[in-house]
């Protein structure tokens, strides 16, 4: 398996790489572009198809929207996307969804709090997509104006299948309608100006004194890395699931390459 990872990453990275080893499989690849001939000017394109002479099956994560997509086109191997830029993540969506199912036994018939950076956040905007293929799934958007959620995912996922939903500002007037809380960090990465990015980042900060209205049996999941919006105190709280969630996504890529090397 070769991983090519245009940007940092620990969670994805790691389990991806410990689910080809654990299988029996062997790793190549790069964590710093600049430690490869895309540091020379090579496009996506020649990178892929020199991988595919090398490897079976290839993982990307990459800043810009498509990359992963753009690199299919090219190449003979199987080319996963790990994470484009803020567009999408769909194995931390199967991640996720494995997390749901183990904790509430179902996928259908939730109320999803989704809070923070909506904006660029891409594993909303791919869960959301996911969610929306199971029946009465209600989504809360709580986030600044700023972040809220792109227009195409209101347009193409939500309205186009006319998925109930709601915008909000206040995590605190909508905590205890929810089954689930989707946490995210406001991304620096994603800012031009510091300037918007200080004013936003700590727009939502979770206590434990926040979640005494919450349901007894919400869970919260958050796809890390966690800067502040989690206070370290709401580790210990019983509904506190992001760990766990962690945890299986490298049950769920051990999977995933299986799938798509044929091996049943």
């Amino acid at each position: 398996m070769a991983t090519l990872f245009y940007e940092p990453s620990t969670r994805t990275r790691f389990s991806f790489e410990a689910a080809m080893l654990r299988l029996g499989g062997q790793i190549i690849g790069f964590s710093e572009p600049n430690s490869s001939s895309v540091a020379k000017g090579e496009s996506i394109s020649d990178t892929i198809r020199t991988v595919g002479c090398y490897a079976d099956i290839a993982v990307m994560r990459h800043s810009k929207e498509g990359a992963p997509k753009v690199a299919s086109t090219y190449s003979n191997i199987p080319v996963v996307n790990a994470g484009d830029g803020g567009h999408h993540h769909p194995t931390q969506t199967l991640t996720d969804l494995m997390t749901i199912r183990a904790k509430k036994g179902k996928l259908s018939g939730l109320t999803v709090g989704f809070c923070g950076d909506l904006k660029f956040g891409r594993t909303v905007h791919s869960l959301i997509k996911a969610l929306s293929r199971y029946e009465n799934n209600k989504f809360i958007l709580i986030s600044p104006t700023e972040l809220k959620i792109p227009e195409y995912i209101r347009r193409e996922i939500l309205e186009k299948n006319n998925i109930e939903f709601k915008e909000v500002e206040n995590i605190e007037e909508t905590i205890k309608e929810l089954d689930i809380l989707y946490m995210t960090r406001v991304q620096k990465e994603r800012f031009f100006n510091e300037e918007d990015y200080v004013r936003l980042k700590d727009s939502y900060i979770l206590t434990k004194d926040k979640l005494e209205n919450a349901l007894e049996d919400m869970i919260i999941l958050h796809p890390l890395p966690r800067v502040n919006e989690i206070a370290y105190e709401v580790d210990e709280d019983s509904r506190a699931c992001y760990f766990q969630q962690a945890k299986y996504g490298m049950y769920v890529r051990m999977a995933l390459i299986l799938k798509l090397l044929g091996v049943k």
